[in-house]
């Protein structure tokens, strides 16, 4: 069962990576921006994960941490970034 839902969730990921890359570049404000950012590295983690699944390797999970903690860590320094005008203090 899981070989037949693996390509319809590739594709509704794939859609949901589209939709958020129109909101990162048409979005109306910064902060619209940087949720869209956010929204695409949860994507991409997805993506990752259900790729390592597709492919039965755990080497993949990893990488899906590795982007979780660079997306944290960059969703932080743009919302510090936003609000105070520079990152470091």
């Amino acid at each position: 069962m899981l070989e037949t839902i693996m390509p319809f969730a590739f594709a509704l990921l794939a859609f949901s990576v589209l939709l958020g890359f129109i909101r990162l570049v048409k979005g109306p404000s910064l902060p619209d921006r940087i949720l869209a950012l956010d929204t695409l590295y949860i994507n991409a983690i997805a993506l990752v994960v259900l790729l390592g699944m597709h492919l039965d390797t755990t080497l993949y999970f990893e990488a899906a941490l590795i982007i979780a903690v660079m997306g944290f860590v960059g969703t932080i320094a743009l919302s510090k970034y936003l609000l105070r005008g520079d990152i470091m203090e």
